[in-house]
């Protein structure tokens, strides 16, 4: 009889083909590994990132499965006989050299499995944190996230960073969330665009403030907005502003600014009537030195007492402002508003401003029919109502339709359905009701006094307009402001978002 290298049990078809696959895995898993860094920088990171981590050890784990079921199932086959020398349990005897043998490639498979497994472990973590996981995975369901953030001024901030934070208890409730966001992108069932806010964020205290402490800024920055107007001209007209930012440490009496409201010298609470909190008809202020609480209805439209006892008042942080730190879709106008304050559209072409905004605004089944359309478009228009400007200036009017289809395939996501209008941005008053959720001149308290909305509260106009009408602040505390467009004193009267929508007015 040949004599065995392995106990008897563990030749059968299924322990071999367990073992083919932990030497296979072994072997890919080596390879990856020496490839991803001999072509650090140039490799795909999804790619192997997916393999390395994800793929590779799944298969090395159903090696390790197979192996010693396909024992079990051999030796249970063989009690099932009733084999006189198989009734029993296996005999381990060190004097057989197969039993060694068996003894020593377990020992081996032992300390690789634990060396494998742990880095694969330490990859497969780090790797489901990265941006490229989060953002390349499910590329046409993360496309406009991942687009945004890479535009923004968290781009450096790893998403989990902000989603998911530090702490076992959160990174535990992000991988079961995640489960059912696997689930619900292959069944088909997640949402165009993907709602706002979301609920199952960690409170701001424990990520923005890691890096950002209002209690530790004081004093204003100060602000330049470029506008360009829609008239033939694409007329310039800048602002530049000093806004109050503030913060302050209550220990040392300095409290001021828009960070005010950041539980810094008040505590701020609200009940919203939508869920993108855009409708906010009642606030409770408390301040906690004094314990005096008042409370701001919205006179026009106020929430019933029945209401009211129902609702779960929301504390106010960051996010009730700074709702869009990184995933941030810009309109149409502030768009090209950009492009041509950069220089990538030439503002010397006529009634570029306005053809542009036109061309990324319309509605479009895709990206493809986006960037086809725009061209043709901005192209026709020159062509027919400036021969001469599209023959001399060609160049420029080319220059001009890519700097629309970047601004266009950076903003909006026909897929996903999601554009500016999906998000509003809570940071200002222009085209989103904004700081004016509350500061409308509307919420009173109960003595019928108005939650202020003057101008200057929170920002100084330092300069503004531009050729004969510029303007510089001199002794006044700032410029009372001057719309572009004479449109009397209407602008006191109503919101700049109920005509600025992010498209022309």
């Amino acid at each position: 009889m040949k004599k065995r290298r392995l106990p008897y049990l563990a030749y059968n078809l299924l322990s071999a083909l367990g073992a083919a696959l932990i030497f296979v895995a072994i072997l890919t898993f080596v390879a990856l590994w020496v490839l991803s860094l001999t072509f650090r920088g140039e490799a795909n990171p999804y790619f192997f990132g997916i393999l390395l981590y994800l793929v590779v050890p799944a298969f090395l784990a159903v090696g390790l499965t197979l192996t010693p079921l396909g024992m079990l199932i051999k030796w249970r086959r063989w009690k099932r006989q009733g084999e006189p020398e198989r009734m029993g349990y296996p005999l381990i005897d060190f004097n057989r050299a197969n039993h060694r043998n068996a003894a020593l490639a377990f020992l081996l498979g032992t300390i690789i499995f634990t060396v494998t497994s742990a880095v694969a472990s330490y990859g497969a973590f780090h790797y489901s944190e990265s941006v490229a996981f989060c953002g390349t995975t499910c590329h046409s369901v993360m496309e406009p996230e991942h687009t945004t953030y890479q535009n923004s001024p968290h781009a450096r901030v790893s998403c989990a960073q902000c989603h998911v934070g530090a702490g076992a208890e959160w990174f535990v409730k992000a991988k079961i969330s995640g489960l059912y966001q696997v689930y619900a992108t292959f069944a088909d069932k997640y949402p165009r665009p993907i709602p706002t806010p979301i609920k199952s964020l960690r409170p701001a205290q424990a990520t923005c403030e890691q890096c950002h402490w209002p209690e530790k800024a004081y004093g204003s920055q100060q602000k330049l907005f470029r506008h360009f107007m829609y008239d033939k001209d694409n007329t310039e007209w800048p602002i530049s502003l000093l806004i109050k930012t503030g913060g302050g440490d209550p220990k040392l009496g300095r409290e001021e600014g828009i960070h005010w409201h950041m539980n810094i010298g008040v505590k701020v609470e609200y009940v919203a009537r939508d869920e993108k909190r855009q409708d906010i008809p009642w606030m409770r202020l408390t301040d906690p030195n004094t314990g005096r609480v008042t409370v701001y209805q919205d006179s026009s439209n106020p929430l019933s007492e029945e209401e009211i006892s129902a609702a779960t008042p929301r504390t106010m942080d960051c996010l009730d402002c700074h709702n869009r730190p990184s995933h941030i879709y810009l309109s149409p106008d502030k768009a090209i508003d950009q492009q041509i304050a950069v220089g990538r559209i030439d503002k010397t072409i006529p009634s570029i401003k306005r053809l542009a905004v036109s061309a990324m605004d319309s509605d479009y089944a895709s990206v493809e029919e986006a960037i086809g359309a725009i061209a043709n478009q901005i192209s026709d228009f020159y062509r027919t109502e400036y021969p001469e400007i599209y023959a001399t200036k060609k160049l420029r009017i080319d220059e001009a339709i890519v700097a629309t289809q970047e601004a266009y395939k950076n903003n909006v996501f026909p897929v996903m359905q999601a554009k500016w209008s999906d998000y509003p941005d809570n940071i200002g008053h222009l085209e989103n009701p904004g700081c004016m959720r509350c500061h409308d001149a509307q919420h009173l308290d109960s003595e019928g006094i108005p939650l202020s909305r003057e101008c200057n509260t929170c920002h100084i106009i330092l300069t503004q307009g531009t050729g004969d009408r510029f303007e510089m602040a001199g002794a006044e505390p700032g410029l009372r402001f001057s719309h572009p467009e004479d449109i009397g004193e209407a602008w006191t009267e109503m919101g700049c978002y109920e005509c600025h929508s992010g498209i022309q007015p």
